[in-house]
């Protein structure tokens, strides 16, 4: 029991990371991203290039070089998101589409769409199916600390224990940024209100830019952490996209805090129902706890911060 409350919270630290990307992006742009998990799944591969293709282990040796790749992931991600959004999603999302049936939500779910299943056969192609992962020493060794009452002993994987602290140093950055800088505060005025934003001399189209570049970025480093302990091929994204809408709905839609916290609770419950259900199931549970949260507060867990991002 020990073991699989320490393991919920160290995953679900992680998880809170990847919600926080999609948090941010329907936060501000208001956009239901369907691309989200290849993001996730780009991110894990960016890594693995890094550490590999460009000797990333002989520069920062074996243990620190795939979480040093993990966070160059972010800045990657970041410009193919900005570039993402410059080219497909602009046209069909900002001010000049919100009141046009033909390139408003519709046309946002289906750009998507297509740039998951895009990115889904594309990664099949350049990458191959064959599962990969970061090969570090960490992931098979554990801290052990103990014993506890009743003789317990409490092992973690010195892998995950890593990546969450790298998790939830990236965390704590982004939110300083959103709320500490200049930035932060641009993006929170183009998502509480676009038009005054506008009027206030904020440029609102560069400011939905940044945000799904940042959105990306935060995923791919989430991505890239989870690649140190886990094996993924290009379909992989289609294993967390629902985990992640569960977070940023559970924490509150437009709440970056509360994507987190989501997050968190989503990893926690389900790797609590192992103990009792088989791995089928575990989605099962996630869901059980979702719809009991949502009905005693529709809201999520931090709805008054939902009309902030």
């Amino acid at each position: 029991m020990l073991n699989a409350v320490a393991a919920g919270l160290i995953i679900g630290c992680l998880y809170g990371l990847m919600c926080i990307g999609l948090g941010l992006i329907f936060g501000i742009m208001k956009i239901v991203n369907f691309a989200q998990g290849e993001l996730l799944m780009l991110g894990m591969y960016v890594s693995v290039y890094l550490v590999g293709g460009f000797a990333a282990i002989g520069i920062f040796g074996p243990i620190v070089a795939p979480f040093v790749a993990a966070v160059l992931a972010g800045p990657v991600l970041f410009g193919g998101g900005m570039l993402l959004h410059r080219f497909l999603l602009s046209r069909v999302s900002g001010l000049t589409t919100a009141a046009r049936l033909d390139q408003g939500a519709f046309g946002q779910l289906i750009v998507t769409l297509g740039i998951s299943l895009i990115l889904q056969n594309g990664g099949l192609i350049v990458f191959g199916s064959t599962p990969q992962s970061v090969l570090t020493p960490l992931s098979a060794r554990a801290f052990i600390l103990g014993p506890f009452p009743g003789d317990a002993l409490l092992f973690l994987n010195q892998a995950r224990v890593f990546a969450c602290v790298v998790a939830i140093l990236v965390a704590v950055a982004l939110w300083l940024v959103m709320e500490r800088t200049r930035l932060g505060k641009a993006l929170r005025a183009a998502a509480d209100n676009p038009v005054a934003a506008t009027y206030m001399g904020i440029d609102v189209d560069r400011a939905y830019r940044i945000a799904f570049g940042l959105g990306a970025g935060i995923t791919a480093i989430a991505g890239g952490l989870m690649a140190t302990y886990l094996s993924f091929t290009p379909f992989v994204g289609l294993d967390y996209v629902i985990i992640m809408y569960s977070g940023v709905v559970l924490g509150g839609m437009g709440s970056i805090l509360g994507a987190f916290w989501g997050g968190l609770t989503v990893g926690f419950v389900q790797q609590v129902s192992a103990l009792v259900l088989p791995p089928q199931l575990q989605n099962a549970a996630i869901f059980v706890v979702f719809l009991l949260i949502v009905g005693l507060r529709p809201q999520g867990l931090f709805g008054r911060s939902a009309e902030r991002a």
